[in-house]
């Protein structure tokens, strides 16, 4: 019996992770990608510090990712924060938790262990071919047939089994278009519309307020949209605000008919602890500075007072409540992630297409979002595992 030939189109994490997978359970593999290089979405991610996964107990994560708990219970059972950890140790990376409970990598960069990666998976017997922008997919007796299109001429590739690890719409420049959509569209598989997720939010800033608090912080705060509350930061930016808060909050802002937030700047103290602390003080200036008001906040109450801060008890009530209506999502084009793509109802267990058997999907095609904090990489590893499992095992006759 022939070695199963099985092809990744994508070379983000999904898709690499998929090409691993399925070459070690003894496929040929060959994996296809648009851009010039491979895992450009992986380094991006590690900008400001590759955070691979989260240190939260492994129970905790299928509630990240909102929908689908048992589907995902199923897929982190077979690769989880544990699971991934031991693999960057097999690439000679050592991993530890942060102070946020975040995953990194020693020395936190993504380059190296990007480089170690795709050393092993040559060694392995990976075929790569970059600049192979996906085309089309026609069924050819019992294989697969992709074409492709490069800058010197197109081509086609068949296959036993093919994985799509071709991306959301987010960040575009790393080869995320989420311009795939059309093709299996064609074949009636439903998409669910792209939508940006952790993503700023637009707010219309008076000018004396972006005069004093652009590129500010807002720290230790709790957020509240509808009926979910969440700790974290904030930054004010021209365009409104960014930060931790407000995308895990995203899911939320966008089912409201109209958006808006409501920050407590003190969660840490009542509104009669910050009474107390006021109570011989004469006005707003000494009120700020003993309850160690960041710039920001200052600023924000200031604006919204239209500068005069000297009704206390209202002033109070702002503290603990400040109502914040926003305007919508920053483009899409900008977000760390996208909500839409595949729906799940589309797929079976393996993440193969029920509409197109032998082709299996990964990554964030498919439709899901999870905050940042790990669980995004996450969870394009732990699917594409299954996916690349599924490819590298799948026989036409099953």
């Amino acid at each position: 019996m022939h070695a199963r030939s099985v092809l990744i189109i994508g070379g983000g994490p999904a898709g690499l992770r998929a090409a691993e997978v399925a070459v070690a359970r003894g496929a040929r593999v060959i994996l296809c990608d648009a851009q010039r290089s491979v895992g450009r979405k992986f380094l991006v991610a590690g900008r400001g510090g590759l955070n691979l996964t989260h240190g939260e107990p492994v129970e905790n994560f299928p509630a990240r990712y909102g929908d689908e708990l048992e589907r995902w219970r199923d897929l982190l059972r077979e690769f989880g924060p544990d699971d991934l950890r031991a693999w960057a140790a097999g690439l000679g990376v050592e991993t530890y938790i942060g102070t946020s409970g975040r995953v990194f990598p020693r020395g936190q960069k993504a380059a190296g262990l990007l480089r170690a990666w795709i050393r092993r998976l040559r060694a392995s017997g990976v075929q790569f071919r970059i600049g192979a922008r996906f085309a089309a997919l026609a069924r050819e007796d019992e294989t697969w047939r992709a074409e492709f299109q490069n800058a010197n001429a197109n081509f086609s590739l068949t296959a036993d089994a093919i994985v799509l690890a071709l991306g959301g719409a987010s960040r575009p420049e790393t080869g995320s278009e989420g311009t795939w959509t059309g093709i299996l569209a064609a074949d009636g598989v439903e998409i669910a519309p792209w939508l940006p997720a952790n993503c700023g939010w637009e707010v219309d800033w008076p000018a004396e307020l972006l005069a004093r608090a652009e590129a500010l912080p807002l720290k230790n705060l709790t957020v509240r949209a509808g009926d979910e509350s969440v700790s974290g930061e904030l930054l004010i930016t021209r365009h409104g605000l960014e930060g931790g808060a407000i995308y895990r909050l995203g899911r939320v802002l966008r089912a409201m008919p109209q958006p808006s937030l409501e920050i407590d700047f003190k969660p840490q103290l009542t509104i009669e602890k910050l009474r107390e602390r006021i109570l011989n003080l004469p006005d707003s200036r000494d009120w700020f500075r003993a309850w160690k008001l960041s710039n920001a906040a200052i600023a924000l109450l200031e604006t919204f007072f239209s500068g005069d801060c000297s009704d206390r008890e209202r002033l109070l009530s702002r503290i603990k409540k400040f109502p914040l209506p926003l305007r919508g999502p920053r483009p899409i084009a900008e977000a760390i992630s996208s909500a839409g793509g595949v729906r799940w109802s589309e797929l079976d267990q393996t993440l193969m297409l029920r509409k197109l058997p032998g082709i299996f999907v990964a990554g964030e095609m498919i439709d899901w979002e999870a905050p940042t904090g790990g669980y995004l990489l996450q969870g394009c590893f732990a699917t594409g595992t299954r996916a690349g499992l599924a490819a590298a095992t799948y026989s036409s006759l099953d």
